[in-house]
C-alpha cells in the first residue's frame, strides 16, 4: 500500500511539469484523496466514544502530513452546509504511534465540533500540519493540571511516555464535572497501574465544589513548587493556575480582557459580501460574519493562526485580548478576536 502511495505522488510530480491550468493533484486527489500534494486531507478510519458526549476520531492523514510534537495541535476542516468551515483540536495521540494514523478527541459541543463527532469511517477531512509550543517535558518532576476537554493535548504526553518507557516524576490533578465525563479513564487507570511515577487526582466537581487554588493544591500535591507545571482546560482553571513559577498554558480560547463598562457595536458592514450586521461591540467580528451568512477565512478562532485576518476599510475595532483600539484604514485586523467598537466597515 505504502508503495503504492509514493508511485501515485511521483507520477504527479512528473506530471506536473506538464499539466495545465490544474496541477495532476487535483485530478489525483479526485481518485485518491491522500495522495494529493496541493492540500493535506485525511481519512476517517475510525469513531469511537469516550463518555457520552465526547467521541475519538482516528485519522489517517496524507501525502503532506509531518509527524507531530506531543501537545500539539492541528486545524481540522470538513464541509458543512456547502462550506469548509475550521476549528483547532488537540491531537491526543502518542507521538510514537507506528500506524501512520493519529487521533483528536472532541466534545459534541458547537456545529463543527457536533459534525466530527457524528462522522462516519471512509469520510476525507481537511488538516493543517501540527502546531504550537505546548510540547513535550523533556523529564525532571512534572505536574499536570488539565479540566475536561482540556486533558487532550496531556493525554498525548502521557502515551509518548508510555510507549518510550519514559515515564517522568509526574503529578496530575484533572477536574470533570462527573466520574462519567473523565475522559480517557480507563486508559488513565492503566497508565497509573503500569507506571507508578504517574500519580492521578480526580476531582469531581459535583461532590467537591472547592475552587482550584494555592491551598486546594497544597492538599493534592504537597510539593508542587518543586514541579514543572503543564495545564489545559477551561478558562476559569487556567485563570486560577496563573500563581504557579513554572508554569506552561494551552488555551483553547483566548484570554480576554475585561469588557469597556460601557463597551457598544454598531453597525458592521462587510463590503464585498455587501451584508450589514449589528454587533454589540462584545461579540468577535468572526461570530458576527458568520451569522450573518458571509464566509470569512478562519482557524483557530483565538488569535494564534493569522487566517482570519481582514483588512479594515472604516471605523473602529477593539481588540478583545488587550483593549487595544484599532482605527486606521488598512489595517489588518484579526476578526476572530477584535469586536466593532462603533460602525465598522471590513473587506470581506
Amino acid at each position: 500500500m505504502r508503495s503504492a502511495t509514493l508511485l501515485w505522488a511521483r507520477l504527479a510530480d512528473i506530471a506536473g511539469l506538464v499539466a495545465t491550468p490544474l496541477s495532476p493533484s487535483h485530478y489525483v486527489g479526485l481518485i485518491r484523496p491522500l495522495s494529493a500534494s496541493h492540500t493535506l486531507q485525511a481519512r476517517v478510519e475510525g469513531v469511537s466514544k469516550e463518555t457520552p458526549e465526547v467521541s475519538t476520531l482516528t485519522l489517517r492523514p496524507g501525502r503532506r502530513w509531518q509527524a507531530h510534537v506531543a501537545g500539539q495541535h492541528i486545524r481540522v476542516g470538513l464541509a458543512i452546509d456547502g462550506r469548509i468551515a475550521t476549528r483547532t483540536y488537540s491531537i491526543s495521540s502518542s507521538a510514537d504511534r507506528d500506524d501512520g494514523c493519529i487521533t483528536i478527541t472532541v466534545s459534541a459541543q458547537g456545529r463543527v465540533s457536533n459534525a466530527l463527532a457524528h462522522a462516519k469511517p471512509g469520510s476525507y477531512l481537511t488538516l493543517g500540519l501540527p502546531e504550537g509550543d505546548f510540547g513535550l517535558p523533556s523529564g525532571g518532576r512534572v505536574l499536570f493540571v488539565s479540566g475536561g476537554s482540556g486533558i487532550t493535548p496531556l493525554m498525548s504526553m502521557l502515551r509518548t511516555f508510555a510507549a518510550r518507557q519514559a515515564m517522568p516524576d509526574l503529578m496530575h490533578v484533572h477536574y470533570a464535572r462527573t466520574a462519567e465525563d473523565v475522559i480517557f479513564a480507563d486508559e488513565l487507570r492503566d497508565i497509573a497501574g503500569a507506571h507508578p511515577g504517574y500519580r492521578l487526582h480526580v476531582v469531581l466537581s459535583s461532590h467537591d465544589r472547592r475552587r482550584f487554588c494555592r491551598e486546594r493544591l497544597d492538599e493534592l500535591v504537597p510539593d508542587w513548587g518543586t514541579r514543572e507545571t503543564w495545564a489545559c482546560g477551561p478558562a476559569s482553571l487556567l485563570d486560577a493556575v496563573t500563581f504557579i513559577n513554572a508554569l506552561h498554558i494551552e488555551r483553547f480560547m483566548a484570554a480576554h480582557a475585561p469588557a469597556e463598562p460601557n463597551a457598544s457595536g454598531g453597525h458592521v458592514r462587510f463590503r464585498s459580501s455587501r451584508v450589514s450586521a449589528i454587533s454589540d461591540g462584545r461579540t468577535p467580528l468572526l461570530r458576527i460574519a458568520e451569522d450573518a451568512g458571509v464566509s470569512a477565512p478562519h482557524g483557530c478562532r483565538m488569535g494564534i493562526c493569522h487566517t482570519c485576518d481582514a483588512t479594515l476599510t472604516a471605523g473602529c475595532v477593539r481588540d478583545l485580548r488587550t483593549g487595544q483600539r484599532i482605527d486606521e484604514p488598512g489595517s489588518r485586523v484579526q476578526i476572530c478576536v477584535c469586536a466593532a467598537a462603533g460602525d465598522v466597515e471590513l473587506a470581506l
